[in-house]
């Protein structure tokens, strides 16, 4: 394989360093000894909010009154499409029973989580679209009670934020951010329902605390900063092509961006581009977008579509948005990805915003095994089997003989007993 760097990251995004494990780690273990007085004094220390853990009722109304008609009807949009994706998810997979043998029947059952944190970003910028992706999908899902938790400042909470939290059906929503706030919802502080599964994106701190955090609660998946990976070739509008590349590198100083190419003239306007249209941006997104594509931004030009097939599965990033003239092929073909945006018409953006799939996706290689967040994150598949006597007489000499083989008697035993009593007159066990 053939492939040429027009442009090389400086570095690959590492969110979990010792330095903020050690952190995490400590703020973990003083909150979870201290309870929600240690909660509250980390989210003074560091946020200046000296308000209430829980949002109240009149805050939610102030919410409403603060967000404009236009925020309102945008947020509405929004979020009936994420609810409508999540039902069609939800259908996708049924309840169901079959008979596997005479007299022997399993089955399938989905239970929802009882209690599922979410986590919304209030930092750098206010992540409404995540409330909407995370709540509204819990939601769908069944789950009992949803908390939600986001970074107020020294003011109080975004009031569009907990508007879309309150939207979207939150049960409880807490001012509180960063790993307080996301001690808070697994430890079930301020409101004595710990989360069964925590989800949503976040700083490297934020996330550490999931990944510490996991296996105690259920999480989402291990996130990183945010990915795209644009496909091109000669064909494509390299305007577009920087403009989508630009989108996602204002995400965060780490967040990758890159471009899987077959056209050199493509990778050599795309490259002329970048630092103009970076430099066009407000001053806090220029500096961060800026220092995104000088360390982490890659364009890569390859012989053959397969060649950039193969680079892209192997980068498995988590937006993959194709511009070729052989979309479909692509398509059919790629095995990597978080979301798939197929042709110039759509973008990233819209699936990060609006459009109705998840944007809460897979990063730093993890689409290599799994997708994004969905109802099937917050739906527990549990089974369930039932037999007639009858049936023990050939599953249960199969699973003794299986038992001994592994030399574990004491599970032959369970089964022989079953099989002398239904059958005491037959040399079954």
């Amino acid at each position: 394989m053939a492939i040429t760097y027009f442009k090389k990251a400086n570095k690959t995004p590492q969110s979990n360093t010792d330095e903020t494990r050690a952190i995490v780690s400590d703020m973990l273990a003083k909150i979870e000894a201290g309870g929600e007085e240690a909660a509250l004094t980390y989210g003074r220390n560091l946020d200046g909010y000296t308000g209430d853990a829980i949002v109240s009722e009149e805050i939610i109304t102030k919410a409403a009154d603060a967000v404009s008609d236009q925020v309102k009807d945008d947020i509405k949009f929004a979020l009936e499409r994420v609810t409508k994706f999540a039902e069609a998810q939800k259908a996708s997979i049924q309840e169901f029973e079959t008979e596997l043998s005479p007299g022997f029947w399993a089955s399938q059952k989905l239970i929802p989580i009882e209690t599922a944190g979410c986590y919304v970003p209030g930092g750098r910028y206010a992540h409404v679209a995540s409330a909407i992706m995370s709540i509204a999908t819990a939601k769908v899902a069944g789950v009992k009670h949803v908390v939600a938790c986001s970074t107020p400042t020294k003011d109080g909470p975004n009031l569009a934020i907990i508007y879309a939290m309150n939207m979207c059906g939150a049960d409880t929503i807490l001012s509180m951010g960063g790993v307080q706030g996301i001690a808070a919802m697994a430890f079930g502080l301020f409101t004595s329902k710990p989360a069964r599964i925590l989800v949503g994106p976040g700083n490297r701190f934020v996330a550490e605390a999931k990944r510490t955090l996991y296996g105690r609660v259920g999480i989402d998946m291990f996130a990183g900063p945010t990915e795209i990976a644009i496909i091109a070739d000669d064909t494509a509008d390299a305007t577009i092509v920087v403009e989508d590349l630009v989108s996602q590198a204002e995400h965060g100083p780490d967040s990758p961006a890159w471009l899987f190419t077959t056209s050199s003239q493509l990778a050599g306007d795309v490259m002329s581009q970048m630092d103009q249209y970076i430099s066009a941006l407000p001053e806090q997104a220029r500096h961060v977008a800026t220092s995104a594509w000088k360390d982490y931004g890659e364009i890569v030009v390859c012989d053959s579509h397969d060649e950039v097939v193969s680079v892209s599965d192997e980068y498995a990033a988590e937006h993959v948005e194709l511009h070729t003239n052989r979309d479909q092929w692509y398509s059919n073909t790629l095995k990597n990805y978080g979301s798939l945006f197929v042709g110039e018409e759509t973008t990233v953006t819209y699936g990060d915003k609006c459009s109705g799939t998840n944007h809460i996706l897979p990063t730093k290689g993890a689409a290599h095994y799994t997708g994004g967040l969905s109802v099937h994150k917050f739906l527990k598949i549990v089974t369930t089997q039932r037999m007639t006597k009858e049936a023990n007489r050939e599953v249960g000499q199969v699973a003794a003989r299986i038992s001994r083989l592994e030399g574990m008697e004491a599970h032959a035993r369970a089964a022989d007993v079953r099989l002398r009593k239904y059958f005491p007159r037959e040399n079954l066990g």
